[in-house]
């Protein structure tokens, strides 16, 4: 005997009304059982009875086939578990059941008691199981957004004391205050900046991942000549080579494709060779009603091909010449997973870098979510 608080609750939909006697005749001890004889009625059931775990419908009735009754609820009711049951050896209703209906099983009728109630059982453990996952999901969606909470307003009081300290700095230089033949003043001035680049680094990758996706219009040749005149900032002998092929509408995330622009022309600066008379970036951009192709290439000091796999991940720096934080690439292949883009790149050592990038057109989406 099964406590009634522990048995598996069943709803079971049969037009023909032998069947459904029968099926509570056979499992009214194990089970909670839930009966109705058409498709309205097992929605209704559903509709008050919140927490039925297994659902049973015949694919042959009247009103709709149990086929189309699964395609309905189960956006509506996604948890409860389905099983098909039918007299008739329909390869075309199987096929529409497990791609339309999503059913976890499907029995011939008459079914055999044992077999269906090994169903039921296995059914009630799926179930079991994937709500387990969902709540296990749901904690740890909520503790890794309270870590992105936490580690984004820690790196927003962090930023108070750096710019104090740059504050005490610059003051000391203009008054002259301070003795400092060994320049450690610099040395200060170093870290701190370091300081400051890493923290708004972590700060650009929270908003990356936590703003809303948003589409707009995008014209890569103003989004580029802007970053590009900040990036000559950094280091002016830098040549900037940029061309632009738009002649179609480009929609996409702006927000998060700026944050993948600055990243890869910064790197492109940062990690150019020291001994080039001529560094130089090319940006070369092709778009369609499909996509835009992006290519950014450098003669900058590469990457050896070794490092190639693991340039991406979060913290991996491929050289110790140059005062990089490690995080810049992450953030770029986060951001392009963020809106659908992909990204590749090809090194040669003392040579130079090129990276491709794709990012997809969303102007039919657009235009769809206006019309809605």
């Amino acid at each position: 005997m099964f406590a009634e608080d522990k048995k598996i609750r069943v709803l079971y939909i049969d037009d023909e009304l032998n069947n459904l006697l029968a099926f509570q005749a056979s499992f009214r001890r194990r089970y909670k059982i839930f009966i109705a004889s058409s498709s309205a009625e097992g929605m209704s059931i559903l509709n008050d009875e919140k927490d039925i775990q297994v659902i049973i419908c015949d694919q042959r009735m009247p009103q709709s086939t149990g086929v189309e009754f699964f395609q309905v609820i189960r956006k509506a009711f996604p948890d409860p578990v389905r099983i098909l049951l039918t007299g008739y050896t329909d390869a075309e209703a199987i096929i529409n059941a497990i791609n339309e209906g999503e059913i976890f099983r499907y029995i011939k009728k008459p079914w055999d008691e044992f077999e269906l109630q090994n169903a039921v059982q296995n059914a009630f453990e799926l179930y079991t199981t994937r709500l387990q996952l969902k709540r296990k999901v749901s904690e740890l969606q909520k503790t890794n957004d309270e870590l992105n909470r936490f580690v984004y307003s820690t790196s927003h009081d962090l930023r108070s004391p750096l710019a104090s300290a740059m504050g005490i700095i610059n003051l000391a230089r203009m008054e002259n205050s301070v003795d400092d033949p060994n320049n450690y003043l610099g040395m200060i001035e170093t870290c701190v900046n370091k300081m400051d680049a890493f923290i708004q680094k972590i700060i650009e990758y929270y908003k990356s991942i936590r703003v809303e996706d948003e589409y707009a219009e995008i014209d890569f040749e103003s989004m580029l000549s802007e970053t590009i005149a900040i990036c000559r900032m950094q280091k002016p002998s830098v040549e900037f080579v940029l061309n632009v092929d738009q002649q179609v509408v480009f929609f996409n995330d702006p927000f998060r494709v700026s944050i993948i622009m600055d990243n890869l022309l910064s790197n492109a600066v940062k990690y150019s060779k020291p001994s080039t008379e001529a560094p130089k970036v090319e940006v070369n951009i092709k778009v369609d009603e499909y996509k835009a192709q992006i290519e950014i290439a450098d003669n900058g000091i590469g990457i050896v091909e070794e490092h190639l796999n693991n340039i991406f991940k979060m913290f991996f720096r491929s050289t110790t010449h140059v005062n990089g934080l490690g995080i810049g690439l992450y953030i770029v292949k986060e951001a392009l997973s963020r809106i659908g883009g992909d990204i590749s790149v090809a090194s040669a050592y003392s040579v130079g870098t090129t990276f491709h990038i794709m990012i997809p057109n969303f102007k039919k989406k657009k235009e769809d979510q206006e019309s809605n």
